[in-house]
């Protein structure tokens, strides 16, 4: 083989949101900041594919996916494969590290930047001697977790924010916990705010109104799946559509799925989902409020500002300072005040009425802040 050219202004991701066309932060960050630099080259590490938890579940479809695949002409997505459980040893971190550092070897990548997403690439990032930059989205420590993968966190993460040359989180609250050992950079969350207020049309999979709609991924720790059902129930005449990937289990899934008035849509690539909320009678965010869901910076809050479409969410961290046109309840409300919403004429008279406007930050605002932090990092790494 020959080998590749060598590339001097590179970045190595590895995160754990999987490279596809639902669009999260750090795809999105990535995208604006190879948009920016046109000398940057990035090799973006997605999700390990577990081989044998795949084989276990009879899904073929993620084992057929290509190792190592250039999505543009300067990012290469690389999908380790994971061959053996972290519960063994040290073997699968060491075999998943293996395949990165051979990845960035093919690609020619000289001295990288490592940003960490996923903190099980600790001791690989550290151990390579690149500047390397720590970036907390979630606070996984306060998820839902076996007392192993708890304690495997902790170590990977004190690593991290001992010795990386930068720690960024996105949230107040990740600011104020992982600030308590070392200064951090605080650089939320923002929006495509031209995507999310051009008119698109009405999605054919969107149900017929009234319908209201949640955007953003069902999961166990942010979900309020009873609030859901109590929802449905109050309101047979609304039709609920839940835009986004399915993270829950099986058993709630199937019990949202049961009532005929909820519609699971999955997952929908990212220039599509502003007409899903620019055509809802009313944008909903039942989520539960805990000290995981208190840790986010919630894109959606973002979105729903730049739709401008009436939202009633539960009082969770994001929407609560946001005003109109954001309705925050407490969760005995919030049944009420979407049927409230719901039955409001102006409801329905103001969805071709362009939103005000609304001082959003956008994403490449939020590209060059961490530009910035990146290239202080970097350049701490060379001096003298």
């Amino acid at each position: 083989m020959t080998p590749a050219p060598k590339v001097a202004s590179s970045l190595i991701v590895c995160s754990l949101e999987p490279w596809g066309s639902v669009r999260r932060r750090i795809r999105i960050l990535v995208d604006e900041l190879v948009d920016m630099d046109p000398d940057l080259h990035v090799l973006y590490v997605a999700p390990a594919i577990d081989i044998p938890f795949e084989l276990r579940k009879g899904r073929l479809s993620d084992l057929r996916l290509p190792r190592h695949e250039q999505v543009h002409p300067r990012v290469h997505v690389l999908r380790p494969r994971k061959w053996l459980p972290r519960s063994i040893g040290p073997f699968a971190d060491h075999a998943l590290s293996r395949q990165v550092s051979r990845a960035a070897h093919d690609l020619g990548l000289i001295d990288p930047l490592v940003w960490i997403n996923d903190a099980s690439y600790a001791e690989y990032a550290l151990s390579t001697g690149w500047p390397t930059v720590y970036d907390v989205t979630d606070d996984w420590l306060l998820a839902q977790n076996t007392p192993r993968q708890l304690a495997r966190l902790r170590a990977d993460e004190a690593l991290l924010l001992a010795r990386s040359g930068a720690v960024v989180v996105c949230s107040p609250a990740l600011a104020r916990t992982r600030g308590e050992s070392r200064a951090v950079e605080l650089i939320p969350n923002g929006v495509d705010v031209d995507l999310f207020r051009t008119p698109q049309p009405r999605p054919t999979d969107l149900p017929a109104s009234p319908v209201a709609v949640y955007v953003g991924t069902l999961h166990e720790d942010r979900t309020d799946v009873p609030l859901i059902l109590d929802l449905a129930e109050a309101r047979p005449d609304l039709q609920i559509a839940l835009v986004g990937p399915d993270h829950l289990a099986r058993s709630d899934s199937e019990r949202l799925a049961a009532v005929a008035t909820i519609h699971l849509l999955g997952p929908q690539p990212y220039d599509q989902v502003p007409g899903f909320m620019q055509h809802a009678d009313i944008v909903v965010i039942p989520h539960l409020v805990n000290p995981f869901t208190e840790s986010l910076d919630p894109i959606k809050a973002y979105e729903c500002l730049a739709a401008g479409r009436p939202t009633v969410t539960t009082p969770v961290a994001g929407f609560r300072d946001l005003g109109p046109p954001i309705d925050v309840c407490d969760r005995d409300g919030f049944v009420a005040a979407v049927a409230a919403l719901v039955d409001s004429p102006a409801c329905a008279d103001d969805r071709d009425t362009p939103p005000a406007p609304r001082e959003v930050a956008t994403w490449r605002q939020r590209a060059q802040a961490m530009n910035q932090v990146m290239q202080r990092v970097r350049a701490a790494s060379v001096a003298p």
